[in-house]
């Protein structure tokens, strides 16, 4: 039987038609694996879940690898700055007020794990709705169509009005805004659901960064255009003394604020600095759940890059993604549970 064409074809083409060898891998030096140094090993794997374990044990049982070894990092950081009485700040995006997480930041107040606390605009708008009336976050789409979006009465006009009582007295918002809630001029439903609230009663000093605008107060017919700079400003300027104490081995958490608060740290970062505070070392975390460039940025890496003179860089910065429902609880308690056999005292009020 005759062979075919393209057979014949393929027996005549017996060379490659470059000039050019595959290189010879003969010669290569190998070592033993065991040698070999690898950035993950077994004994860091994750333990199964025992029926009936404490909480203590269930922390211990993830694994020592990427967020797992993070997460441990950051809450060892906090019950360290804790038992020294460093200077703990944490801020929170409106997005952490919405889900419900105000009994649990009230409870850290109360522990003292809470030495201030940033807020943004909308972060004080969810606050201040919930302790009035015990419910916020309107549906949007439903009331922009007739302009009725953002219009909620008393909203805009006690929200204005603590404003320009931070001006008049020379405060900030957020200690107005406690003010004014603890005052008894207003009926405050459900004051348990307020961090304002909790705060104010605790004297931890709370900063409200605005960035008139974007909350639903600024386009109401009370806003006082100067009283929201000037009381915001103050707040500004207390955040900075705040960020001040975090020298030497502070914490700072940024929870859920995409742009407002990573810029405001960032800043006060930089004015304490510039006024001869190295703010040296410090641990700093992100809590989001998406990784942002702002946050990413100013809160984890620029702050905590290396100190000029410095022989080490001691100081740590963490991104940790999840959802606040979920992962602010989980840090809560392991910081309860951390801090139980632990002698530490309250930290002391701020004047």
């Amino acid at each position: 039987m005759p062979r075919s064409p393209l057979k014949l074809l393929l027996k005549t083409i017996v060379k490659s038609i470059y000039n050019l060898d595959p290189l010879d891998f003969s010669g290569l030096r190998t070592y033993p694996l065991a040698s070999r140094k690898s950035k993950v090993s077994a004994r860091d794997f994750a333990r199964p879940h025992r029926r009936g374990a404490r909480f203590p044990e269930f922390l211990e049982s993830l694994p020592r690898i990427l967020g797992g070894h993070d997460l441990r990092a950051v809450i060892a950081a906090i019950l360290r700055a804790r038992v020294r009485q460093k200077m703990l700040l944490w801020g929170f995006g409106g997005h952490v007020i919405k889900v419900g997480l105000g009994p649990l930041i009230a409870d850290l107040i109360e522990r003292g794990f809470i030495g201030g606390i940033a807020m943004n605009g909308s972060t004080m708008v969810h606050d201040f709705e919930l302790a009035l009336v015990g419910n916020t976050s309107e549906d949007v789409e439903a009331g922009l169509g007739s302009g009725a979006f953002g219009m909620a009465e008393e909203t805009g006009l006690c929200l204005n009005e603590i404003a320009k009582s931070a001006a008049r007295d020379a405060i900030g918002l957020g200690e107005s805004a406690g003010r004014m809630l603890t005052s008894g001029s207003l009926r405050v439903r459900y004051p348990q659901a307020s961090v304002l609230i909790a705060a104010y009663r605790a004297r931890v000093p709370v900063t409200v960064h605005l960035a008139i605008g974007t909350d639903i107060p600024h386009m109401h017919p009370s806003a006082d255009g100067p009283a929201l700079g000037d009381s915001t400003h103050h707040d500004f300027r207390l955040f900075c003394s705040l960020v001040k104490q975090m020298h030497t081995g502070g914490v700072y958490l940024n929870w859920g604020s995409a742009v407002v608060l990573p810029e405001v740290f960032l800043k006060a970062v930089s004015a304490v600095r510039n006024l001869g505070v190295p703010l040296y070392p410090i641990t700093t975390a992100n809590f989001d759940f998406i990784q942002q460039y702002r946050s990413l940025t100013n809160v984890v890496r620029r702050p905590t890059a290396p100190v000029k003179g410095a022989k080490e860089n001691l100081s740590r910065g963490y991104s940790i993604i999840g959802h606040h429902e979920v992962m602010f609880p989980l840090v809560s308690a392991a910081l309860v549970e951390g801090a139980s056999g632990m002698t530490m005292r309250r930290r002391p009020a701020s004047k």
